[in-house]
């Protein structure tokens, strides 16, 4: 089942917010840097071979949107996963680990902040672009990991 995104191509229109605040994410992302991650999926509860695995990988991510509906695309030789959503509307999602976790996607500002509930645990997955990168910062109780993400040509 190969599936292929339907996404129109971003309209770069900044005098619609808060529309044009998730136009921003939109787009081809491939990572560039990411500080902490291991500690992260550890306190997460990734196990060590997937850990190895994730650390080595530089995946792109992907996100587009049609109508009220968001899809994140996060592709890599390791592992690909898709998840698509509306803000403001929980639901609930596989993650690339296999935690079947409750999330819920809104938006603060410029900031697209996902948080997904599992097992009494919680984690944040913030997206935010800062001159012209995308920064990911993820949090879970006291650890904190920041990926940063550059437009692919």
């Amino acid at each position: 089942g190969h599936t292929t995104l339907h996404c129109t191509a971003p309209h770069r229109s900044p005098h619609s917010p808060p529309r044009a605040m998730v136009e921003a994410l939109l787009g081809t992302w491939k990572l560039v840097d990411s500080k902490n991650f291991d500690e992260y999926m550890k306190e997460i509860g990734v196990g060590f071979a997937m850990r190895q695995m994730a650390n080595m990988t530089k995946p792109t991510a992907i996100l587009c949107k049609e109508g009220d509906t968001i899809t994140i695309k996060t592709q890599s030789t390791f592992k690909s996963t898709e998840v698509s959503f509306e803000l403001g509307k929980e639901f609930e999602e596989t993650t690339a680990d296999g935690r079947t976790v409750k999330s819920l996607v809104t938006l603060d500002g410029n900031k697209l902040i996902h948080v997904q509930k599992w097992d009494g645990h919680e984690t944040s997955l913030v997206r935010e672009v800062q001159d012209d990168k995308l920064i990911l910062t993820l949090t879970t109780g006291t650890v904190i990991s920041i990926r940063t993400y550059e437009r692919a040509s």
